[in-house]
């Protein structure tokens, strides 16, 4: 099994996330994808040597193409690249191109850092096969130039996106109650008594007081006094708590196959 590493480059960063997450969607994994932006370079003028792209990429690099990535890179771009097998290349190329790529040697050509030859070769280039602006499915330009009678490929991929809604509210509001209470009190009370005794101490025959007089006793009675305090018996308040949880999203995608069916001589004419 054979594998290529694809580069992309990208005039943004939010156009080489979503190619990024368009390839994700399409079924290339996260840890085969890789993005060269300006925070990876200590300083600007290493990203201009072909051979420190060489490295990053491999294979051969020319001088006007560095160039062309170095320059992106240092305007805010994004270089991107993805390692897949030899049978997925057309697959992603195709999800690539729907995400407007730079086309480097047009680039390079259109700033006047290209060769001669590769001038010549870009001009060709250009008047065999126009460079489309949106790809729209797996099928190279020159093939569908030179067949017209093609039948694109096409593919829906998922996209899944957040956006917060209002589930509902919690207010907590303060009121006052009453409520019936009772308490046992004693009360003391003193009332006056008057009682009568009959006397027949002889001693008191001959002391006998005819002046008028009378005598008082204080009667009290014990009241029960009410008093209320009010003290602060508890807290109440309100705050935000957040959980995440993992919902996997159902969804039908579809994708157009080809099936090529040879039909003999005597099926024609039928």
């Amino acid at each position: 099994m054979a594998y290529e590493t694809l580069v992309a480059v990208f005039d943004t960063a939010a156009h080489a996330d979503a190619a990024s997450r368009a390839l994700q969607a399409g079924g290339f994994h996260r840890s085969d994808i890789s993005v060269v932006d300006v925070k990876h370079f200590a300083d600007s003028t290493m990203a201009e040597k072909p051979g420190l792209w060489n490295t990053l990429f491999g294979g051969d690099l020319h001088e006007h193409e560095a160039h062309v990535y170095s320059q992106t890179v240092a305007d805010g771009g994004v270089v991107l690249t993805l390692r897949t097998i030899d049978s997925e290349v057309a697959h992603a190329q195709g999800i690539l191109n729907i995400h407007q790529p730079v086309d480097v040697h047009d680039r390079a050509v259109t700033a006047g850092i290209a060769p001669a030859a590769h001038v010549e070769a870009v001009e060709r280039k250009l008047e065999a096969v126009p460079l489309a602006k949106t790809q729209i499915a797996a099928v190279a330009p020159a093939l569908a130039k030179a067949q017209p009678d093609v039948l694109r490929l096409a593919e829906e991929q998922l996209q899944v996106g957040k956006e917060a809604v209002e589930t509902g509210r919690t207010r907590v509001r303060r009121f006052v109650t009453e409520k019936e209470v009772s308490a046992d009190v004693t009360l003391h009370e003193e009332h006056a008594e008057v009682f009568r005794r009959a006397v027949s101490d002889p001693q008191f025959i001959g002391d006998i007081d005819w002046a008028d007089g009378e005598i008082e006793v204080i009667e009290t009675a014990e009241h029960a006094l009410v008093n209320k305090t009010a003290r602060v018996v508890e807290e109440i308040g309100l705050k935000k708590v957040g959980t995440d949880h993992v919902e996997t999203i159902h969804e039908k995608l579809r994708r157009q196959h080809a099936e090529v069916i040879n039909l003999g001589v005597d099926a024609q004419r039928s």
